[in-house]
């Protein structure tokens, strides 16, 4: 006797159910309040043995003796107390329920394309597990996306994947009728620089830098002759919004804009973006963010969080391929650059969202395989959940320090401020220990590791975003556990 289960799917009109430790039904209801815990969501799929078949029709018949009548779901709780019915749960099944013209566009537009796309693999891929922070470790339909009918990107049709990469890319962080995204061939950084040397004009601009990112944004204000002033922070502990205020107070120019990365990809250490924003709200400061390892992740809201222009690429939290990085802005700030003289070509913010809302094309030849692996690792996104996704990651994380805590090693950032994305750990102080031994050991087992970023500390980096669960990050802990038992031995 079994139910079929899922996630919950937050399409709305769920049954959700109540499992026991033994995956056996207690409760199902409509209702959360009526449930302890919520183990997974009704299909609406049930396998029933013909004596429990029968049991459920003596419910039926007991209750309309009494003019009551139940839905089967209520009836398959009452024979759950005397007979076991097993709850089978897939986390990862394409299914929807269609109700209403709310359920069918999600139908249409998400979990048919994921259907199809899984109908479309000849096989798997071998699957590497990527703990380095990007390109993370792909679904094989992203991969498989790639595989199709050779196409000219001017054409229409194209033009229409664009405008749905940039539509949706949009909607998970703000509203479309007040922002866009502008999309660029090119890694994350390029859409960094599109956006320094685009929209700043005379004016001031203060850039936190709490580590390597936040001095990258440095370098490219030092390369365009940017009037730039540097706030320096600690690369393991928060932002100190007192003295940047201070910081900024002092300053006897006007300052017009503020540019940090949200979560810093050397430490893991997540900025308080939205303080940080309330601060350059009162002081009418355009806010400029790297989101680089957190977008797609960590929930972002533009508009509350006073963002003007966010940075983010496609081979993160995204789970698609590198080659694609995009800039998030706020219409009416980004039309206001128009007459700012341009910098660069390539790079040219305003120039490329013009080009594209005239022409629904990039100005250059964009990278035409990888935008198909995007549009599909978007619509995975969306089905997924950014919540849910952050969740997943949040699990792996937690798995991840309890284990390296557990084998005596330590990592920089505390969690009170840790994106758990991505964590810098102090290296063993083994005198045989060596990271490009360790990093091979991993390598031919199937999992990829990275060196850490931090001057003048020792560390290395394990970053636990992409298409893995906790399970995996069980898997590394168990051979790193091995390896540092090896050191031991010598």
């Amino acid at each position: 006797d079994v139910i079929l289960a899922s996630k919950l799917n937050g399409a709305g009109d769920e049954v959700y159910i109540e499992a026991d430790e033994n995956n056996n039904l207690k409760n199902m209801s409509k209702q959360k309040e009526e449930l302890n815990s919520i183990s997974a969501e009704l299909v609406g799929l049930t396998k029933l043995s013909y004596a429990t078949f029968q049991r459920l029709c003596d419910e039926a018949n007991t209750l309309f003796q009494f003019n009551q009548t139940i839905d089967y779901e209520y009836g398959l709780v009452k024979i759950s107390e005397k007979a076991n019915v097993y709850v089978h749960k897939l986390d990862n099944l394409a299914w929807c329920e269609v109700d209403d013209e709310d359920h069918w566009a999600r139908a249409t537009t998400i979990v048919y394309p994921i259907i199809k796309a899984r109908e479309g693999i000849p096989h798997t891929v071998k699957r590497n597990i990527l703990l380095n922070p990007g390109p993370a470790t792909t679904t094989d339909t992203v991969k498989y996306a790639q595989i199709v009918e050779d196409i000219c990107p001017r054409e229409k049709e194209f033009g229409e994947t664009m405008e749905f990469i940039s539509a949706e890319l949009t909607k998970f962080v703000g509203n479309p009728e007040k922002y866009t995204t502008v999309l660029f061939g090119g890694s994350g950084t390029a859409a960094v620089e599109s956006i320094l040397s685009s929209v700043i004009d005379n004016g001031t601009v203060v850039i936190i830098n709490n580590g390597p990112y936040g001095e990258r944004m440095c370098k490219i204000a030092e390369i365009y002759g940017l009037n730039y002033l540097e706030y320096k922070s600690s690369a393991e502990q928060a932002i100190d919004m007192n003295d940047l205020e201070i910081f900024i107070k002092k300053i006897s120019t006007n300052v017009s804009y503020l540019a940090l990365v949200h979560c810093e990809t050397s430490t893991g250490l997540l900025n308080d973006i939205e303080q940080i924003g309330k601060l350059c709200a009162v002081k009418n400061i355009e806010m400029i963010v790297d989101a680089m390892s957190s977008y797609a992740a960590v929930p972002i809201d533009m508009q509350k969080m006073n963002i003007s222009y966010l940075a983010a690429s496609a081979n993160k939290n995204l789970q698609g391929m590198a080659g694609v990085s995009f800039v998030i802005a706020n219409k009416a700030r980004l039309e206001k650059t128009e007459q700012i003289k341009p910098r660069n070509l390539y790079l040219h913010l305003y120039d490329q969202y013009r080009y594209f809302q005239m022409n629904k094309q990039m100005r250059f030849t964009p990278p035409v395989q990888t935008m198909y692996a995007l549009k599909q690792a978007i619509i995975e996104t969306q089905w997924e959940g950014i919540e849910k996704r952050y969740e997943r990651y949040s699990k792996s994380w937690t798995t991840l320090t309890d284990g390296i805590t557990r084998l005596g090693l330590t990592y920089l950032v505390p969690e009170t401020h840790h994106s758990k994305i991505i964590t810098s750990i102090i290296e063993p102080s083994h005198k045989k220990y060596n990271f490009d031994i360790m990093h091979d050991f991993f390598y031919k087992q199937g999992f990829t590791i990275y060196p850490g970023k931090i001057d003048k500390l020792e560390t290395f980096r394990i970053a636990n975003i992409g298409d893995i669960t906790y399970r995996e990050i069980e898997r590394f802990l168990h051979l790193l556990e091995q390896y540092l038992n090896g050191l031991k031995g010598e």
